[in-house]
């Protein structure tokens, strides 16, 4: 019969399994406390909570959760890193943590809406621009096109100006060249 605390403990985790936007599962065989709570912290940061949790109670939460996909990633001693903002997010802040600490950490999988990522696919997706650099790009695109746009719709229009600021100024040189030259023959 499961204790009160292994309840409370599945009930926690299926509430974060079923809020979170992805699920990344890690290997932390061989973290010192220390560096887990460095983890955690960098983790935190990023709107990231790293959780270690026990295989069985991770796959009660997952069914309870309605993500059975999350038992696919959980094997061994597990720590599910679980985002809630940007899907990025979590993957970015793992590899960072790992590649700047040189940490036991390892990256088995994850889970992404109903897709199961590999340890590769979780790279890929850290090595992605964040939403806010991709919208940046997006919008440099679009305004150096409109830009260029409004170049080519208004080109015909400074055209025609030019031509008729020349002509009034020809126009101007015609009238302004009898009458100049009436002033100096009178003199």
């Amino acid at each position: 019969m499961p204790t009160e605390r292994k309840m409370r403990s599945v009930e926690q985790l299926r509430q974060l399994i079923e809020s979170c936007t992805v699920v990344i599962s890690a290997d932390y065989t061989g973290m010192s406390v220390g560096a887990m709570t460095e983890l955690r912290r960098a983790l935190r940061d990023k709107r990231v909570e790293f959780h270690v949790v026990k295989n069985r109670l991770a796959y009660l939460a997952a069914d309870a959760a309605g993500r059975p996909l999350v038992k696919d990633i959980v094997q061994g001693p597990t720590g599910l890193a679980l985002g809630f903002g940007e899907p990025v997010e979590p993957a970015k802040a793992l590899t960072e943590f790992i590649r700047n600490t040189d940490n036991a950490l390892k990256v088995r999988g994850g889970v992404l809406g109903d897709r199961i990522l590999t340890e590769k696919e979780v790279a890929s997706l850290a090595a992605l621009p964040s939403k806010e650099q991709l919208v940046a790009r997006l919008a440099g695109q679009l305004q150096g096109s409109l830009t260029g746009l409004v170049y080519v719709l208004s080109a015909p229009v400074s055209g025609l100006a030019r031509v008729l600021q020349r002509r009034v100024e020809s126009m101007g040189e015609e009238q302004a060249g009898p009458e100049f030259s009436d002033q100096e023959e009178g003199s």
